[in-house]
């Protein structure tokens, strides 16, 4: 079993990861699936509130939280090289890195972004919302699975 700042390390990335796999699961499994209930004029208004609430502190300090914690992680491992957990370690912070941060940034932010310039009930906006829903729930797929499997690597780096 590990020891010392490594423990604290897989702990503290456990609880991150494993928060930010419930809060993308949830909403691939409620929040995505209620907006796409609403008429599209109504979805893409909700997104877009959602969305400039996401960048408020409480979600960002516990998003960019998680990632730096799995940055602190992967550089401690890397530079100390433990005897047990080694490879446990860097692939959870692999994934979350990856599979989580690097996912936000290269598919679902761009999606926001551009649902952002569009006003709720043009056309345009009407006609592109199935396709966002259906692009940015598959990409969130994505983020609340490589969360998930990074809290699970933590998890047997304690065993």
């Amino acid at each position: 079993m590990i020891e010392g700042p490594y423990l604290v390390l897989a702990v503290l990335g456990v609880l991150a990861t494993g928060l930010m796999a419930g809060v993308f699961c949830a909403y691939s499994v409620l929040v995505m699936r209620g907006l796409a209930a609403l008429p599209p004029a109504q979805g893409v208004a909700a997104m877009n509130a959602i969305n400039r609430a996401a960048m408020r502190p409480a979600f960002m300090v516990v998003f960019g939280g998680a990632a730096l914690a799995c940055v602190v992680i992967a550089v401690v491992t890397f530079v100390m090289w433990p005897d047990e957990g080694t490879v446990e370690l860097l692939v959870g912070s692999g994934l979350y890195l990856a599979g989580a941060f690097g996912v936000t940034v290269v598919a679902n932010v761009p999606r926001n972004d551009a649902l952002l310039r569009l006003e709720a009930g043009s056309p345009e906006a009407v006609r592109s919302w199935p396709s966002y829903l259906r692009q940015w729930t598959r990409w969130n797929h994505v983020r609340a699975l490589a969360s998930a499997a990074a809290a699970l690597a933590y998890l047997l780096a304690l065993v």
